[in-house]
């Protein structure tokens, strides 16, 4: 048993309202200059939707993540090492920019500059990719809030499995939000696709990460990864991804996409797991097993087996108490309510997903049959407006008992909790039929609905001791380059975030150009008279927000 540590997030969908705040936050922080224009590195996707890139879901297009070869041995889906150095230099099935948009600003300088005529002056788009005139066609969420129009549905990867579950009358349409970020995998594509090593997985907490200095730009890491969430930097020439915001994390706050999340819907904790069942979890032949699988990579932080070998891997003592306190163990191995996105690409992934919950005691009731009764409400948990069949080709491989059981504990909760909240008796027999105990099913309720901040986000410092280990967040951040966004360059949360320098939320055409043409990637001039209130500590007043003295 080789234990690990493992920085793990859950998200809970029933709570996403689609504002993409996340998104903007992260844009803000990471990827707010040039040669980033199209990235994303957290994006709110609605579902049923074609997601971003377009069908990245498509396995059989993209040859994202692993597969079983005739001997039941993992091996990449784009191919092995031969095939790869034959496509070396042309990767035929990386997405293009038109799969995921091409990005675009607008010539505000137009509506302030033009004269008085007898039109209303118009600020056309110009392309960030080129500077020339160009047509909006999509976008990273451009069919969001559709729920699957007519237009796109048919070519939804998920709704393409699914069949003809899946209605496109308006009256019979169903959505729900989808955020996603880097899984931060257990087993990662990614990094084994990479010819030159530049992607690694930290032993200290097991974030992945791309060496700068290591990237040669061969973007064979983009066709590995399924989830298309390794992005390439067309100025630098290198490949970037989501860093899972170690600057934050090793100093014990969230990420920035969790910190700035309006429905309070992520959960940030470690897990501690056994790395030398990761291989043989991921090779499990049935896909519908892949779940139980690595599960039971997980280990109990309260096990003195357990603490006695990660004592000898040099887990420190802080970080085996985050473990037994942390949300994503209670989520994903307790209630059992947690569960990974595509699970079936054997990548293991560590961003997983409580699936949302139509109102199924509404419909009941709605429908005249009586919507707290237990054996009504399950039965009719199979018959809700978002198919289940849906959410079990996203989260359980297709197995639709595993996802209809985690829906079961959640209908359970609210009928257990609504009696208790209209003073009624509360009925034991709920938690019974569900396998919880009263207990267990209030806990569950106090993490979902009512958790503090330091129960939703539980997070050990790194150490002193570790120093040398973590040397990257001095001289290897993932995103450092001559005059880059990394730790070497502006400051810690991306562009400009230093004492002196603010990343840029909007700028007009002419400023972008002249930040393009610049010899380094920050904005040349007048950064400092923007306002950026990420970078506010809340205490007295943030800078640039009041105009000074006279």
């Amino acid at each position: 048993m080789r234990v690990m540590a493992q920085m793990a997030m859950v998200m809970n969908l029933d709570k996403c309202i689609g504002c993409h705040t996340c998104s903007v936050t992260c844009k803000q922080a990471w990827t707010n200059r040039a040669g980033t224009e199209y990235v994303w590195w957290n994006n709110v996707e609605t579902r049923p939707g074609l997601g971003y890139p377009r069908t990245y879901e498509d396995q059989e297009r993209w040859k994202g993540g692993w597969e079983l070869d005739r001997r039941g041995r993992l091996r990449l889906k784009a191919g092995g090492r031969a095939k790869k150095l034959m496509q070396i230099f042309s990767s035929p099935t990386m997405p293009s920019i038109d799969d995921y948009y091409e990005p675009w600003t607008y010539d505000y300088d137009t509506l302030v500059s033009a004269p008085l005529q007898q039109h209303t002056p118009v600020a056309r788009p110009y392309s960030l990719i080129s500077g020339e005139p160009m047509k909006i066609s999509w976008s990273a969420n451009w069919d969001d809030n559709l729920g699957g129009s007519p237009e796109h549905l048919a070519d939804d990867p998920i709704v393409k499995k699914v069949g003809t579950e899946v209605k496109a009358e308006f009256e019979q349409t169903f959505m729900f939000y989808l955020p996603r970020i880097c899984e931060h995998c257990l087993n990662p594509s990614c990094a084994a696709s990479c010819p030159s090593g530049a992607i690694y997985k930290r032993v200290e907490d097991g974030v992945v990460l791309v060496d700068q200095d290591k990237c040669r730009g061969w973007r064979q890491c983009i066709t590995g990864c399924p989830y298309k969430k390794v992005y390439f930097n067309h100025r630098t020439g290198k490949a970037e991804k989501c860093t899972f915001c170690f600057p934050r994390i090793e100093v014990g706050i969230p990420t920035v996409c969790s910190e700035t999340c309006v429905g309070r819907l992520r959960y940030i904790g470690l897990v501690l797991y056994d790395a030398d069942k990761v291989a043989e979890a991921a090779s499990t032949p049935d896909e519908k097993d892949l779940l139980a699988a690595q599960r039971a990579c997980f280990l109990d932080p309260d096990d003195p087996e357990v603490i006695a070998a990660a004592r000898a891997e040099g887990i420190p003592e802080d970080w085996l108490d985050a473990a037994r306190r942390s949300p994503i163990r209670r989520l994903i191995h307790d209630y059992e309510v947690a569960l990974p996105l595509h699970p079936e690409y054997r990548t293991m992934p560590m961003v997983w997903y409580i699936p949302p919950l139509s109102p199924v005691i509404d419909r009941i009731s709605a429908d005249g049959g009586d919507g707290e009764d237990p054996d009504i409400l399950f039965s009719a948990i199979d018959r809700l407006r978002i198919p289940l069949e849906y959410l079990a080709e996203l989260f359980s491989a297709g197995d639709v008992d595993v996802v209809q059981g985690v829906l079961n504990r959640l209908a359970a909760m609210r009928t257990y909790m609504r009696d208790i909240n209209l003073g009624r008796e509360p009925r034991g027999e709920l938690c019974e039929a569900v396998g919880m105990t009263e207990e267990e099913m209030y806990e569950m309720y106090r993490l979902l609905a009512l958790a503090h901040y330091e129960e939703r986000y539980v997070i050990p410092t790194a150490h002193q001791e570790q120093a040398h280990d973590l040397e990257e967040l001095v001289t290897e951040c993932s995103l450092d380059f001559d005059g880059g966004p990394g730790m070497g360059g502006s400051g810690p949360f991306g562009e400009g975030s230093g004492d002196h320098n603010v990343p840029i939320a909007v700028e007009n055409f002419h400023a972008l150009r002249d930040r393009q043409t610049a010899d380094t990637a920050a904005s040349p001039e007048g950064k400092d008279r923007r306002i950026n209130l990420l970078n506010w500590d809340g205490n007295g007043r943030a800078g640039g927000l009041f105009p000074g003295k006279r």
